[in-house]
């Protein structure tokens, strides 16, 4: 079997636009990929065509040898953008070897350890900032059945944080823990936000609402700086969704204070990288949860590592809270009841792209998500 073709989208949302990616083969199969990182789908289309003499008449059999030529070969790191480009063809790899074996994915990386994960809300707390209404939305989000939900309550700090910045953002959520009672999971989002003296004050604020996680409390690029942070606060540190290499996360595990991981399939590059961290993770005693914040493709990925890793923990969840058009850009098995997902048996990735959706939705502009701005948290700054 060889790689005839491959076919790239950029579709429009209302806060970013993904990039998707359909690889054609020569016996008729076509498996789908995705490669969305914030603000540069353009260039990763780009990257993807640029490279496209390194996947051409290759065999979709051997995902490893494919990725290996496109990162390692070219002895040269192009970052999350350079991890996308390999993760859109990896995954839609994966996806051609489990239809041609009529099996799903997660019996190609361990096969089935679970038949249903936990997920966790994100993307439920659009609107104003206030305690009143992020608590209502929380309320909301709770009553669908999620047992779980993450939100960033911080605003557009960088950094540092005014007293009253800092002391709304505790209110928000206080309003939110009481709203939703003391058995509901609660995870705070910092998107590397803050400086390490920041993080660690925030911290100590935070414990009395018994957070399950402070999430990228401090931006990744140091990883001294997150290991400061871990060590000295009250409450559990999560982080590596910013992070595109395995070498990374060895970086960060060998000093043994962060145990919860967010690989992001999308930059990290793939399905095999994924389960890489997984099994790294694994050996330090460490649980993941992928990063999951883009479009269908990277859920379904997360989804297959959470069915086969006994130490994947949650998985994050978007999908109730996007626009409507959105549940039918693909077609697929995808079953999501009771603040779980429901593992299905359909072949590869166990999902389709709907072309007349896409089609009607196709991005002619950049699009994305601004989190230093006011009222980014909307997630509407390009609503039609």
């Amino acid at each position: 079997m060889k790689i005839t073709k491959i076919d790239t989208f950029v579709v429009a949302m209302p806060w970013k636009n993904w990039l998707f990616v359909e690889v054609h083969t020569d016996e008729g199969l076509t498996g789908v990929g995705e490669a969305t990182v914030n603000a540069f789908a353009r260039t990763v289309e780009a990257g993807i065509r640029e490279l496209e003499d390194l996947m051409i008449g290759k065999d979709p059999f051997s995902p490893r040898r494919i990725t290996e030529s496109i990162r390692r070969d070219l002895y040269t790191d192009g970052g999350q953008v350079h991890g996308c480009v390999a993760a859109a063809i990896e995954a839609a790899c994966f996806d051609i070897m489990g239809q041609a074996l009529n099996t799903p994915v997660y019996n190609l990386i361990g096969g089935k350890y679970r038949d249903r994960i936990r997920t966790y809300a994100n993307g439920w707390y659009r609107g104003e900032r206030t305690p009143e209404n992020v608590a209502k939305c929380a309320q909301e989000a709770v009553a669908i059945g999620y047992t779980a939900l993450k939100f960033d309550p911080f605003g557009d700090a960088y950094r540092v944080m005014s007293r009253y910045e800092e002391d709304l953002s505790i209110d928000i959520v206080a309003a939110v823990r009481s709203a939703i009672g003391p058995n509901i999971e609660l995870l705070i989002e910092g998107h590397s936000r803050f400086t390490v003296a920041t993080a660690i004050t925030l911290g100590y604020r935070l414990q009395p609402f018994r957070i399950g996680w402070f999430e990228e409390p401090v931006p990744h690029h140091r990883i001294s700086s997150v290991v400061e942070v871990s060590r000295n606060v009250p409450v559990p540190v999560a982080t590596g969704e910013s992070f595109h290499t395995v070498c990374q996360f060895a970086e960060l595990m060998k000093y043994d204070t962060v145990h919860i991981l967010q690989p992001e399939p999308m930059s990290l590059g793939g399905i095999q990288p994924l389960v890489d961290v997984a099994v790294m993770a694994e050996a330090h005693n460490c649980m993941v949860s992928p990063h999951c914040a883009q479009g269908p493709i990277g859920s379904y990925i997360s989804m297959h590592l959470a069915a086969a890793c006994p130490n994947c923990y949650l998985k994050e969840h978007f999908d109730d809270f996007e626009v409507d058009w959105v549940k039918d850009l693909v077609i697929g098995g995808m079953k999501h009841e009771d603040g779980h997902l429901i593992i299905p048996d359909t072949p590869g990735l166990g999902v389709k792209f709907n072309h007349d959706v896409i089609t009607e939705h196709l991005s002619t502009e950049n699009r994305y998500i601004s989190l230093f701005k006011p009222g980014w948290e909307m997630r509407n700054q390009y609503a039609d």
